[in-house]
């Protein structure tokens, strides 16, 4: 299965999930909007039973080409977690009249932070790129996962670390976008007029704050909210709380 649907809703949303998770990963907060929207998540480029990756090719670009093909005919409520939000923001821009509203959960855009929470992320992937370098699959999974997962490495059933280590690649491939702002999200910012949603967890890496202050600052129409007792991964975590605070934002618009 490459697309998962949800909800009987009489609105359309599309859900962007992060790195190296897939659609499903949006089960439970789509449980929770049923009602509200009629929901597609798409498993994106190299994730799931998504398209294969060109390595000859920017990441980011491709991702955002494949999650573009999954859109309806009508306007839809944009929603992305982590890496999906950076496509979200990316998509908004580049498809406006497609988005009525856009909901950045957790979004990793690096590029977008200079405080110390930036300075920590750094120093703690620093180590990321030996272990890959050294092709030891299983250290860079655990860095990885020591600052973005919910569970260890090590804890996983052997399966699923597979589908990790297969996929431990990916970071890397979007740092072009996410730490370089290779695709210049940053300068359009400002020219992006859509309600947007920025929700972060009061757990989360201090990284992430430092993005949304980034983003709130710059965007016109944008709101923040913190998922309380929550990390990075709130939407599995805490898909109930995501949901009410997704579903009072909508009731705004």
């Amino acid at each position: 299965m490459s697309v998962r649907h949800w909800g009987q809703g009489a609105e359309q949303a599309v859900l962007l999930h992060c790195t190296l998770a897939h659609g499903g990963a949006w089960a439970g907060v789509a449980r929770h909007l049923s009602d509200r929207l009629s929901m597609i998540a798409p498993d994106l480029l190299a994730h799931g039973a998504g398209p294969e990756a060109d390595r000859n090719r920017d990441f980011h670009d491709q991702a955002s080409e494949g999650a573009m093909r999954h859109f309806p005919d009508v306007p839809v409520h944009l929603i992305g977690h982590s890496f999906g939000a950076t496509l979200a923001l990316r998509l908004a821009m580049e498809a406006h009249a497609r988005v009525r509203s856009l909901t950045l959960i957790e979004p990793v855009l690096f590029c977008a932070a200079d405080g110390p929470g930036r300075a920590a992320h750094d120093a703690h992937f620093a180590p990321l790129a030996t272990a890959m370098t050294e092709g030891d699959l299983d250290e860079a999974a655990r860095i990885f996962l020591g600052l973005w997962g919910t569970e260890a490495f090590d804890d996983l059933p052997a399966a699923q670390q597979r589908y990790i280590t297969d996929r431990i690649w990916i970071p890397e491939a979007t740092e072009p976008a996410l730490v370089h702002d290779g695709v210049r999200l940053l300068p359009r910012l400002r020219a992006l007029t859509l309600p947007t949603l920025l929700l972060e967890g009061t757990r989360s890496p201090p990284v992430i704050a430092e993005i949304n202050a980034r983003l709130a600052a710059d965007l016109p129409r944008a709101a923040r909210a913190r998922i309380e007792g929550a990390s990075h991964m709130a939407p599995i975590t805490h898909p109930e709380a995501v949901a009410s605070k997704i579903r009072h934002f909508l009731t705004t618009l």
